[in-house]
């Protein structure tokens, strides 16, 4: 067999199809809104809870795993984590790594820590959060990572060819559709444009 494949269910699956439903997948997931109600704000900035985040890595790709590779000091002002994280997606086992730092707070005057089992903590969360987010597409929403997809939906297509043979340009248009030109970006454009001409 000269085509790549993987194992799925116990049966042999071809990887391109795979791959098609990995992409779909991951288009999903980062298209989920998160709740406003999840949604906070830590200077000026919006972040959403471990919680919230492990909750939708749990529905969307069941048994995934963390692991912490290695752990440091920088100086002595952050806790830096490197961690590796561990998937299942649509019948390929995938990892990929992640580092994040947390600042060490200190008592004011002193080098005491105010609590660094907490600070270790946080680099941790910080760390898998970003994973969740780089690999999984988990709340692309909030972190603003979504990509909007420029290709046309079949009712737009048929719409649009529909609109092209009354004004007589199906040709010209079923081009401009196949190259790109027309897209989901300046559909409505297009369609106003092609309703002028069949007046």
């Amino acid at each position: 067999m000269n085509e790549l494949a993987i194992i799925e269910n116990g049966a042999l699956t071809d990887i391109n199809k795979a791959l098609k439903n990995i992409t779909k997948q991951h288009k999903k997931v980062s298209g989920i809104a998160t709740p406003k109600a999840f949604i906070k704000q830590k200077m000026g900035m919006d972040y959403v809870e471990y919680s919230v985040m492990r909750d939708i890595a749990d529905k969307e790709y069941p048994g995934w795993s963390w692991t912490v590779i290695k752990t440091e000091f920088a100086g002595t002002e952050a806790y830096v984590i490197h961690g590796r994280l561990k998937w299942f997606d649509n019948g390929v086992w995938r990892e990929g790594d992640a580092t994040a730092a947390h600042r060490v707070q200190k008592k004011r005057g002193t080098n005491d820590y105010v609590d660094l089992g907490n600070d270790i903590k946080a680099a941790n969360t910080d760390c898998i959060k970003k994973a969740f987010n780089m690999y999984m597409n988990i709340c692309d929403d909030v972190y603003r990572n979504q990509v909007e997809d420029p290709e046309l939906t079949d009712e737009q297509k048929n719409n649009i060819f529909e609109s092209a043979k009354i004004s007589g340009r199906d040709t010209e248009v079923m081009e401009k559709v196949k190259s790109g030109v027309i897209n989901a970006f300046n559909y409505k454009a297009s369609m106003a444009k092609l309703e002028r001409l069949a007046q």
